[in-house]
């Protein structure tokens, strides 16, 4: 066939006017324009694309989030540092092969040093682009740092921070000086901007047997650098055991590769920040507040994995004498923080517990805080100078036991046992005079040495604030030594924590810490019986209360309602350590003139024992002081040590992760999220303000959706929906709900569905003697009542027609029923 003249100039024309990479389109969504060396890559939404420029060498020179580039000129690259000479992506001479394949596109001959190759692949998988780099190493190779790849963005502005997949954070801000660096061992990330809603998500999948590490780092050209190391064995660190490093570009040590191939995945996600981490619909709340709080603060304490802490990476410190870390687990409902938190106590019970139970009660970079001869510069652990802190041990404990709610891991629990119970077991020996308190390691104030997490506060021999975490520690361990089923450890313990609370709420003249004439819980007891610390401790007296050892209410009004006249004629936006001054020689001369530090300063940290005491008390007084400390989070927030008593101004170089414990006392005791080992749990302290509160939590792999107002308590899963106007705790296994009344160990309902429909159960009457419910979903059941009466007569109104059932001997019968409507059902004994 032979073409006219007109008619084929014109295709000629048609061709020539095409756009040079129209027919390099090999992939939707996937543009290499060959002229100009650029492929572009785009997600179907759009909210997420990559420019990769291949003209003079290999660099992503764009990555734009929602149509704007958020990096620098410097884009992203791969490279690595032999001794003093550098070797990028950005700089190759070689020309780079492109293959455009049917799924990706494909870019190799990236060589830009001696033996070292990389070929790239890039591809899309649905809202994802995904970023292959397979690197082939010639030879073995010393090195002194290496981009596995370096991600430069344009400045310390672009983002917030990075949520990162240990369960920790970078925080922007703080990466202050030029070469400021923070380095973790593991390579995922979540970057967001508050005020754009902008997030980005960078997940890594490696080979088995290889490492990834991440620093973090603020460029002599004012960027934000994330670079990834991908590496034969977990690197260690360059200065002592530094995460965080100042002024220095290096954090990790040199380190050694050996000649084959890595490979590492990247998926490349953006993430709706604002939805994504969504504290729910929270009336009466500032839920942004809340979510920035926990998002920053809440997991700044996370130095690295296996080191979780409340001090933070910025100082490289971390207190085992801190009792609540598990609790800010369970407020941030992150599994990456829970899996980290497991491994932290692991850790703890590896290396930090000696022999004969001693918890040691620090962690720190370096040497130079300790009693000498106990820093162990391998694993950093030591006992600090200001005397042994023993809350370490109940610190440990408690942890432990609330980290085993989170997770249900009995086996996990199990490799805990031993180590719990020498925990314990070193302190209770701990009372040489046999009166049911245990004793610290130094004898009175005359030795100027600390016993607790007050540490420039001489509290010495019989020490309140100790025995008190000893108590909940001693209750929580019980607990789980019945899961574990050791009957007779968990009476042991048991037995061991009433006679301490018995001597505890003795009056002072009798060997206890009740002093009547002031209407408080003393401090401390020096070994010739002088009475320290009358001056109204606040983590004292509230610990006394929320831990249950005051359960007098006459005793919980004198204290509470003494606090709150104070802290309120001072205008206080949370409460001090104390209320009035210790002595002179009972505190470190930094503490003087009154109020200064640890004598009278305002400590956040401990926020969560007065808001799960007032909440028992008085739930508006405890919403006051979450409210205040969310205010405070918006003028400066709350990234301090602690707060001045006269000016409530943040003071103090360290932050301290502590101060979100108000928050996480927010969920634990106002909402009243109660995971346990084995349901979900709900005990809240709501105020009407707060009616209508609705958030999602996910505990044991259920998601659940929670539906707060007073005396009305929903909790949905796509397996049920219970709705209760009493504290309960529920889960479904297969097809059986079951039902815990007070979300307490024994589920006394159970219902058993014939097909997988969910079941929809209203709790009318939820006590022993009087049980009444109502299904509301339509199926065939099994109902199975259990801890009643055994072998007794029980009469069951369904619907208000009776039929009587005898209970076994273990106290359970089951009735078979088909509800085609709601069907109410009351049980009751003869």
């Amino acid at each position: 066939m032979t073409f006219k003249a007109p008619l084929f100039a014109f295709l000629i024309l048609l061709y020539a006017f095409q756009p040079a990479h129209a027919a390099e389109k090999a992939v939707p969504g996937i543009i290499n324009n060959t002229t100009a060396k650029e492929i572009t890559i785009s997600t179907p939404d759009k909210n997420l694309s990559i420019v990769i420029d291949y003209s003079t060498g290999c660099v992503v020179k764009k990555l734009s989030i929602k149509g704007k580039n958020v990096l620098s000129a410097s884009g992203i690259y791969t490279g690595l540092r032999i001794g003093g000479d550098k070797f990028s992506s950005a700089e190759v001479l070689n020309n780079i092969k492109v293959t455009n394949n049917t799924q990706d596109i494909t870019l190799s001959n990236i060589s830009y040093t001696a033996g070292v190759k990389e070929t790239w692949g890039f591809k899309l998988n649905g809202d994802k682009i995904v970023w292959n780099i397979t690197r082939d190493y010639a030879t073995d190779l010393h090195l002194e740092d290496m981009a596995f790849p370096k991600w430069n963005f344009a400045n310390l502005n672009v983002w917030k921070g990075g949520i990162i997949d240990n369960g920790g954070m970078v925080w922007c801000k703080y990466l202050k000086e030029v070469n400021d660096t923070y380095g973790v061992h593991t390579g995922g990330i979540t970057f967001w901007n508050a005020e754009t809603g902008n997030g980005l998500r960078i997940a890594p999948h490696i080979a088995n047997g290889k490492s990834i590490a991440s620093a973090y780092s603020h460029s002599p050209a004012k960027e934000f650098t994330f670079t990834q190391l991908l590496t034969d064995a977990p690197l260690k660190q360059r200065y002592n055991l530094n995460r965080f490093v100042a002024q220095k570009a290096d954090v990790f040590a040199p380190f050694d590769i050996k000649k084959g191939t890595a490979t590492v995945s990247y998926e490349l996600q953006y993430i709706d920040y604002g939805k994504e981490y969504s504290k729910g619909e929270l009336p009466g709340i500032d839920a942004t507040v809340v979510r920035e709080l926990m998002n920053t603060t809440g997991r700044y304490g996370v130095v690295d994995n296996t080191i979780v802490g409340a001090n933070g990476w910025l100082t490289n410190w971390k207190c085992l004498h801190e009792p609540f870390f598990a609790q800010i687990g369970m407020a941030l409902n992150d599994s990456n923080y829970t899996a980290n938190m497991a491994s932290n106590l692991n850790r703890e019970r590896d290396v930090a517990m000696l022999p004969d139970g001693r918890i040691l009660s620090r962690w720190h970079n370096e040497a130079g805080d300790e009693i000498p001869g106990t820093y162990n510069a391998e694993t950093g652990y030591y006992e600090a100078m200001w005397g042994y802190t023993i809350d370490s041990q109940t610190g440990y404990v408690i942890n432990a036991s609330e980290q085993f709610d989170l997770t249900g891991d009995v086996e996990w629990l199990r490799t805990h046992q031993s180590s719990c119970e020498k925990a314990l077991d070193w302190l209770i020996t701990r009372d040489s005079n046999n009166n049911g308190l245990v004793e610290m390691m130094n004898n009175n104030i005359a030795e100027k040495k600390a016993s607790d997490w007050l540490d420039i506060v001489w509290a010495s021999f019989e020490n309140s604030f100790v025995n008190a975490q000893l108590y909940e520690a001693l209750t929580l361990w019980t607990n789980c030594e019945s899961i574990l089923g050791n009957k007779e450890k968990a009476k042991y313990y048991a037995a061991v924590a009433q006679r301490l609370k018995t001597a505890f709420n003795k009056p002072v003249e009798q060997g206890g810490f009740w002093l009547a004439s002031k209407q408080q819980y003393v401090y401390w007891r020096d070994n010739d019986g002088s009475v320290h610390g009358d001056n109204l401790v606040t983590p004292i007296n509230f610990a006394a209360i929320a831990f249950g050892l005051c359960d007098d209410a006459d005793r919980k009004a004198l204290i509470l309602d003494q606090i709150e006249k104070r802290a309120d004629a001072e205008h206080l936006f949370h409460w001090p350590l104390c209320f009035d001054s210790f002595r002179k020689e009972e505190v470190s001369g930094g503490n003087w003139p009154f109020p200064k530090y640890e004598n009278g300063d305002i400590f956040p940290t401990w926020g969560y024992l007065g808001i799960r005491a007032y909440a028992q008390y008085d739930k508006a007084i405890a919403l006051k002081y979450i409210s205040n400390l969310i205010e405070q989070y918006k003028k400066d927030g709350l990234s301090s040590q602690r707060y001045s008593r006269t000016t409530q101004l943040g003071l103090g170089d360290d932050i301290l992760a502590g101060i979100c414990t108000s928050i996480t006392a927010l969920y634990r005791d106002i909402y009243g999220i109660r995971p346990k080992w084995n349901r979900m749990g709900l005990e809240p302290n709501l105020l009407a303000k707060l009616n209508g509160t609705e958030f999602k939590y996910k505990h044991l792999g259920t998601l659940y959706t929670l539906n707060l107002s007073v005396n009305n308590y929903v909790m949905r899963s796509n397996g049920f929906t219970i709705s209760s106007k009493a504290v309960f705790g529920a889960n479904k296994t297969g097809n059986t709900l079951s039902y815990y009344p007070n979300n307490a160990e024994l589920a006394v309902l159970k219902i058993t569905a014939t097909t997988k429909k969910a079941i929809d159960v209203k709790i009318i009457e939820p006590a022993s003697s009087t049980l009444s419910w109502s299904i509301n979903s339509a199926d065939t059941y099994q109902i199975t009542l259990q801890g009643l009466q055994p072998a007794s007569a029980y009469t069951v109104l369904i619907n208000n027609r009776a039929q009587n059932v005898k209970t076994d001997t273990k106290g359970s019968f089951s009735i078979k029923i088909t509800c085609k409507g709601a069907t109410h059902f009351v049980v009751k004994r003869l």
